[in-house]
């Protein structure tokens, strides 16, 4: 549940891929690090939202659906590194992978009727926002605030919301994990 939760975090700092930060760009090497890691981080957050949102307990049916897009973000990965580092054709993979997992975890929320439920479509349709922020990159406005800040102001807030229904989730499970073993 922990790697789960690190995981989906480290997704909302990734989500906000492809923009022209030099803290990250100086070199051909950081730059290319930075866009596959982002990449990575995002495709293993969607195999988790898919096996979380379809509640697969099968190891066969676990690793037909995370095959795919395993061998999907390592093509990609691969694509960036050792043919061209299309930081265009990168943005639309960690936009559309984003995307897909906030609209699983909202899927998830309505289906399973969980008592934090409120807090995942909170986080879902800010995340959603938050991508659309960041892809369509809002130009400064008053000066100082453009897409890109907005986009990491919304994520504060996310992450205390998301690691608090982590915290909840990882309460309940294993107090019902508990509840069978008695």
């Amino acid at each position: 549940m922990l790697l789960l939760g690190l995981t989906v975090a480290v997704a909302f700092a990734a989500a906000s891929e492809g923009d022209a930060d030099p803290l990250y760009h100086d070199t051909t090497w950081t730059e290319t690090l930075y866009f596959s890691s982002s990449a990575a981080f995002l495709g293993y957050s969607l195999i988790l939202a898919i096996l979380r949102t379809l509640n697969l307990r099968d190891e066969a049916s676990r690793v037909m659906v995370a095959a795919p897009i395993l061998a999907f973000v390592t093509t990609h990965i691969l694509y960036l590194n050792f043919y061209e580092l299309d930081k265009g054709l990168n943005m639309k993979v960690c936009t559309v992978i984003s995307i897909a997992q906030f609209l699983l975890w909202a899927l998830w929320a309505v289906i399973t009727r969980h008592p934090s439920r409120l807090k995942i479509l909170f986080v879902a349709i800010a995340g959603v926002f938050s991508v659309f922020l960041e892809a369509y990159d809002i130009p400064p406005q008053w000066g100082y605030v453009d897409g890109r800040a907005i986009c990491l102001g919304i994520s504060i807030p996310l992450s205390y919301i998301w690691w608090s229904f982590i915290k909840e989730d990882g309460e309940m499970r294993t107090s019902a994990i508990m509840k069978k073993i008695r």
